[in-house]
């Protein structure tokens, strides 16, 4: 059985044009910019907090990340500190609700020697191991890490002309991916060894002859954090570059060098979206013709 309202016929219609005068249009906008406001307070927390997109800007990290990638960083996986919160005042050193990040993780990191980069490698060494490259082959702790050759692949050059390349497979831990080189004996294939420090990470690019990453030099302020929490051994420089330039070699841009734990900004887990190189915000018809399906929704290893 159906309960009729005990209100009288017109007292609808009344609530209705009262609502529709200036008092309640000024209710409406507030209560449209109040919702508004939630929305964007979520997606803050969300942004700041928890998840953080990235677009790759070069081939460092080939194959596994190519140039166009947009990639889905978890900045909970290793907890929070004042490098993975934007504006985030510098009141502590360290990080809050710490995780140690696992050996094989594509991680974004802020630069040691400059705190406003972003860059992206993958963690090959935890604090304590002795991390060497012989002959384009990683070892850690004194042992060639699991290498398994694979046929050889081309590539565009900077010239604009395929050039051929080297690839591997490699393990570490629970990870397995593919690796590049343009051969077993470029600068930074034979090193010597970096011992890394406690509360420090040992960082490559997965395309090991295009990566400036911890086999290089940092130039770290010798006052500042990352210089006294990673120190970094001059002697190594003799070793990097050799035969190309001789002992003392050193690129042209500093390197990444050890970096410290609280430089951590969070864990690559997936790639959203990804373009090819000319995709366009303002061709729109770039959006489909240039871009690369098989990466929607990538999850990284």
């Amino acid at each position: 059985m159906t309960t009729a309202s005990s209100e009288p016929a017109g007292a609808d219609a009344s609530k209705d044009a009262k609502s529709s005068g200036p008092k309640g249009s000024a209710r409406e906008m507030f209560e449209l910019g109040k919702t508004v406001a939630y929305a964007l307070l979520i997606a803050l927390v969300l942004r700041v907090v928890l998840f953080q997109p990235f677009t790759i800007p070069s081939a460092s990290m080939n194959p596994a990340l190519l140039e166009g990638d947009y990639i889905i960083v978890s900045k909970f996986a290793y907890g929070w500190s004042k490098n993975s919160i934007p504006l985030s005042p510098p009141l502590f050193h360290g990080r809050i609700f710490q995780r140690g990040p696992h050996r094989g993780d594509i991680i974004v990191f802020k630069l040691p020697r400059d705190g406003h980069i972003d860059y992206i490698k993958r963690l090959v060494g935890l604090p304590g191991d002795r991390i060497q490259v012989k002959h384009g082959v990683l070892n850690i702790n004194d042992q060639p890490v699991n290498d398994v050759k694979l046929a050889p692949a081309n590539e565009d050059s900077s010239f604009g002309l395929p050039r051929q390349i080297d690839r591997n497979q490699e393990t570490l831990g629970d990870k397995t991916f593919v690796t590049n080189s343009f051969g077993a004996d470029g600068p930074a294939d034979n090193t010597g060894v970096y011992v890394v420090p406690k509360g420090c990470y040992f960082m490559m690019g997965d395309n090991r002859d295009d990566s400036l990453d911890s086999r290089f030099p940092p130039y770290n302020d010798p006052n500042s954090y990352a210089a006294r929490t990673c120190p970094w051994d001059d002697k190594l420089d003799q070793y990097v570059g050799q035969p190309y330039a001789g002992p003392g070699f050193v690129p042209d841009n500093a390197g990444v060098g050890f970096v410290p734990a609280e430089n951590l900004v969070g864990k690559a887990d997936v790639i959203l979206f990804s373009w090819k190189q000319g995709a366009s915000l303002f061709k729109p018809w770039t959006w489909f013709t240039d871009a690369r399906w098989e990466r929607f929704l990538h999850f990284l290893t």
